[in-house]
C-alpha cells in the first residue's frame, strides 16, 4: 500500500468515527504524509510512541498534580524532544505538517498543541484544545484546577492578562477576550484548523487549485461539514469549475441549516445552470 493510499484510508475512517474516537497524533501524520508521498509513518509513529513512553516512565504517581504534570510536559515535549515554535520562519509551511515538524521539531502552535494532547492523553490525562482565535492554545484540568497552556511558547501557563494581550497581538487592538474563546473544540476541528493554516496560505498566494486540493482533503476527513463544501463551491465557481461548484453547493445545501447561505447557495446554482445553458 503506497503512503498516499494510506494516509486516504486513514482520514477515511477519521471521516467515519465519532469525534471521541481520533486518534489525533494518527490524523495528523496522514495528513502530513500526503504532501511527502513516499514517506513511511512508521518512524513516525516511533516517535510519538516514544514520547508517550518517556511521560510513563517520568510520571511520579506521589507527587501528581496539576502543576507536575504541566512540568512533565514541559520536560518531555520541550527539555528532551526539544520542540519550539517556530518564530523565525512561521509562514513556512512545513510547520503545518506534523512530520515536518518532529523532523525539524519546530512548528505552529496547532501542531505543537497536537504533540502536547497526544501526551497528556498517552497518560489518561484531561485535555482539550480550545477556540482561542489567531493562536492554538490547549487547557488541562486536574483535581478542580486548570490551566490554559500555549505549546508555541514552551509550554507556559498563561493568565488571563497574558491572554488579552496575545488576542491584541493576533486580533487587533479593539479585540476583547469572550467565553466562547474558552470553549473547548473538537478533535475534527482541530484537524480541520490544522488544513486551514495551509488553505490559506494558497489562497494569499493566489494558488487557487492547491486550496481546493486542501479542501478536498479536509472533505475527507470531515464529510459532513457544510462550510467546506460551501467554500469549495465558490471556488470552483471562480476556476470556471461550473459542474464541480454546482455539484458542491448542492451538497451544501443537503447539509446547511443556515437560511441566509442557503438562500445565496440556491441562487448562485441557478447562475452557474444559466451559464451552462
Amino acid at each position: 500500500m503506497s503512503s498516499r493510499t494510506e494516509a486516504l484510508a486513514i482520514l477515511r475512517d477519521v471521516g467515519a468515527r465519532r469525534d471521541e474516537e481520533i486518534d489525533l497524533a494518527e490524523a495528523a501524520l496522514a495528513l502530513g504524509s500526503l504532501d511527502r508521498p513516499g514517506q513511511p509513518l512508521d518512524r513516525y509513529r516511533r516517535h510519538l510512541a516514544a514520547i508517550a513512553r518517556d511521560m510513563h516512565d517520568r510520571f511520579d504517581a506521589a507527587g501528581d498534580g496539576l502543576a507536575a504534570r504541566i512540568t512533565l510536559l514541559h520536560d518531555i515535549i520541550i527539555e528532551r524532544h526539544g520542540y519550539c515554535g517556530d518564530s523565525d520562519t512561521y509562514d513556512d509551511l512545513q510547520n503545518a505538517n506534523l512530520l515536518r515538524v518532529i523532523d525539524r521539531r519546530k512548528g505552529l502552535p496547532v501542531t505543537l498543541g497536537i504533540l502536547y494532547l497526544h501526551a497528556a492523553r498517552a497518560m489518561g490525562w484531561a485535555m482539550v484544545g480550545l477556540n482561542f482565535p489567531g493562536h492554538f492554545l490547549v487547557r488541562m484540568d486536574c483535581g478542580g484546577e486548570r490551566a490554559i497552556i500555549d505549546p508555541f511558547n514552551e509550554g507556559q501557563v498563561r493568565t488571563a492578562v497574558d491572554l488579552r494581550d496575545l488576542l491584541k497581538a493576533t486580533a487587533g487592538a479593539a479585540a476583547e477576550l469572550e467565553p466562547g474563546h474558552y470553549q473547548p473544540v473538537r478533535n475534527r476541528d482541530i484537524l480541520l484548523r490544522l488544513q486551514n493554516n495551509l488553505k490559506l496560505r494558497f489562497l494569499s498566494a493566489h494558488d487557487v487549485p492547491r486550496a481546493l486540493e486542501v479542501l478536498e482533503t479536509m472533505r475527507v476527513f470531515a464529510p459532513d461539514e457544510p462550510a467546506l463544501w460551501r467554500e469549495t463551491g465558490l471556488l470552483e465557481a471562480h476556476s470556471g469549475n461550473l459542474l464541480d461548484a454546482i455539484e458542491a453547493l448542492e451538497t451544501f445545501m443537503r447539509l446547511s441549516d443556515s437560511d441566509r447561505h442557503l438562500h445565496q447557495a440556491a441562487m448562485l446554482i441557478q447562475q452557474l445552470k444559466g451559464r451552462l445553458n
